[in-house]
């Protein structure tokens, strides 16, 4: 069905083709490249599709690739993939998360050599819409899929996204124009007050649906479908269908819900996910660095914390704290396992690309053990402290050690600041009671 929708959507759109030798000649801010959000398409010989990728502005975003510091900004791939193309076209969509949805479709249709090349996409998010009386939608990662689900309990299922906080975001957009259920169980299966007390919260707060009839509810499913399958003008028009009926019965209240949610449709507010594209198109050089450390006072009081540095700078709405639940005496490399084992446990929090542990060689093989276990392929370094837990050395990899040096005592630094500091709150909370 995606297929269809996706060769449809090449057929009837407006592209504008460029030869890749003209662009590297000229003034690229004088070239016709519209400043909006859209899809373009690196092609090689007989129109092959090299290359697909998403942008804010698509005039600033092509115009990226013709720089003399490509390699640096980017990759060798990309470099190699910019001077095998011979024409590059584009798509434009009326927000940049009909942009993202479109080039999570056309990749997965198309599978571009330069998009797949080197990636293991197992660890990306998929959007599964569960096959139920009230579906579920549900954010699942790749090598989550068959593990949590069979063939027959999947209604649908769209991906995969790379990007996981900007899938997120765009998650959230989608989210104030369709509610939908997302508990971890079947819904009217709950066991516990606590579990249906959640469900009436993201009720009152919107974000699920207020309560509804089976169809629908099914409806809205639908429309999720529809939108992820980037077919928003079916959408519309179902609805301005709806909206001139009720007003025709005299069911104005509704007829006003109805315009409002068309309106929301054509006035997509994406704001959130209209960032510095150098960020959200990480590569080689702009990568995800967490970093670990545990903190403690002879054993008591013991936590451990997570802390993200992404592209160089530390992304703080990503830090994570962990009481250590599993042990009493001073163990640092049990809590530390103890705290990597929970945090995979957060399916929907983005992989790293590289992990850095504070300690040497016994902190560095405890959490690549528990890696492995879990079939993950992440490589993990180790900062070693002297006395006075000063940085002396970093062990590891030596190309990753060479590349991501300041990123890594960064994100050390950040992990044992605010290591102490939880466990000085803790401390502090403790004696106080």
């Amino acid at each position: 069905m995606i297929a269809l929708i996706v060769n449809l959507v090449l057929l009837h759109i407006h592209t504008f083709a460029i030869k890749v030798k003209y662009m590297k000649q000229i003034d690229l801010k004088n070239t016709k490249l519209p400043n909006s959000p859209g899809v373009y398409f690196f092609l090689g010989s007989r129109k092959k599709i090299l290359y697909i990728g998403k942008a804010t502005s698509l005039k600033n975003r092509v115009r990226s690739y013709f720089t003399e510091d490509l390699v640096d900004k980017r990759s060798l791939l990309i470099e190699k993939m910019v001077k095998e193309a011979v024409s590059v076209e584009f798509t434009e969509t009326d927000s940049v998360l009909e942009a993202l949805i479109l080039e999570t479709n056309l990749i997965r249709t198309h599978k571009p050599f330069y998009n797949t090349r080197s990636k293991d996409d197992k660890s990306y998010n998929h959007l599964v819409i569960t096959n139920e009386d009230f579906p579920r939608v549900l954010v699942v990662r790749g090598k989550d899929l068959t593990e949590q689900f069979t063939k027959d309990e999947i209604k649908y299922e769209f991906g995969p996204f790379p990007n996981g906080m900007l899938f997120k975001e765009a998650l959230k957009i989608v989210r104030r124009i369709f509610q939908f259920y997302d508990t971890s169980t079947v819904l009217g299966k709950e066991r516990s007050k606590l579990a249906k007390g959640k469900i009436d919260f993201n009720r009152q707060i919107g974000l699920y649906p207020n309560k509804q009839s089976k169809q629908e509810y099914a409806k809205t499913i639908r429309h999720i479908r529809l939108f992820f399958e980037g077919r928003k003008k079916e959408i519309i028009k179902e609805l301005e269908r709806e909206m001139l009926k009720s007003a025709k019965d005299q069911k104005f209240e509704e007829a006003n819900s109805l315009k409002k949610r068309i309106f929301a449709l054509k006035h997509i507010q994406d704001v959130a996910l209209i960032k510095d594209e150098s960020r959200i198109y990480r590569d080689e050089k702009r990568i995800r660095i967490e970093a670990y450390d545990i903190a403690h006072l002879q054993g008591d009081d013991m936590v451990g914390v997570m802390t993200v540095v992404e592209g160089g700078e530390p992304l703080k709405s990503d830090y994570r704290k962990f009481k250590i639940n599993s042990l009493t005496k001073a163990n640092d490399t049990g809590a530390l396992k103890e705290v990597i084992l929970r945090r995979l446990e957060h399916k929907d929090w983005p992989l790293p690309q590289l992990t850095a542990v504070d300690g040497s060689t016994a902190q560095k093989n405890v959490v690549e053990r528990v890696f492995k276990s879990k079939g993950l392929v992440i490589p993990v370094v180790g900062v070693v402290k002297n006395s006075r837990h000063k940085p002396i050395r970093i062990i590891g990899q030596k190309k990753m050690v060479e590349e991501h040096k300041n990123s890594i005592l960064l994100a050390n630094a950040e992990a044992h600041r605010f290591a102490i500091l939880y466990h000085r709150q803790k401390r502090s909370s403790r004696l106080k009671s």
